[in-house]
């Protein structure tokens, strides 16, 4: 299930199966512009760079996005029919691509409010459904989503912690798990490890980050 999947740094996030895919590209180390799709879940910095997104953009590349970050790409200059606009609880396709879209927001901090209408993302590809989380606490919502495969920060701060992480990974029971937002901006490896190590048995924890 995680063939071909990596976690660049941060939230940043790279799928090479069906189409190459990438979640919120942050520090990315090179230019690749390989990017058939690329997901952003919300307009903070470090999910939306436009200067990462110059990196692993191509001519064709579509973008699925929250309408704030709509906006900044119109005015970077990519093309409207290029932009997928999203807001949560929505199924939509791209390039043969299914995918939905989770709330996430804050429940007991200011950081993400409900009402900016950020996301994460359901990706379905082989049947196999990879859900990334985006920047959350554990909330009504999230707790209803059913996933082979999830991504969930684990920092603290301004999402959940390795901790609460751990809790809503326990409760959604994916079978494997593997933690991001961590080890740069906020975070550290041992907050990964701690994540993984509180998993029920069932839940195969994975770190992908190098």
């Amino acid at each position: 299930m995680l063939e071909n999947i990596e976690v660049l740094t941060h939230s940043s996030i790279k799928i090479s199966k069906n189409k190459i895919i990438y979640i919120d590209p942050f520090n990315i180390e090179k230019n690749f512009n390989d990017a058939d799709i690329i997901f952003i879940t919300h307009s903070h910095y470090d999910h939306y760079s436009e200067k990462d997104i110059e990196k692993v953009k191509k001519e064709n590349t579509f973008f699925v996005a929250p309408e704030d970050v709509k906006n900044e790409l119109l005015h970077k200059g990519i093309s409207n029919d290029k932009i997928i606009s999203v807001k949560p609880n929505q199924t939509c396709e791209i390039l043969g691509i299914k995918f939905e879209t989770i709330p996430a927001y804050n429940v007991n901090k200011k950081f993400h409010p409900k009402e900016n209408n950020w996301v994460g993302y359901i990706i379905e590809i082989d049947g196999i459904r990879y859900y990334i989380a985006g920047d959350t606490d554990i909330n009504e919502d999230n707790l209803k989503v059913k996933c082979n495969v999830c991504f969930v920060p684990v920092g603290g701060t301004y999402t959940m912690d390795y901790k609460e992480a751990a809790q809503f990974v326990n409760e959604i029971k994916p079978k494997i798990a593997v933690p991001i937002h961590y080890g740069s901006i906020v975070g550290t490896e041992n907050d990964a490890e701690q994540f993984i190590s509180l998993l029920d048995k069932s839940i195969e924890g994975k770190v992908l980050m190098k």
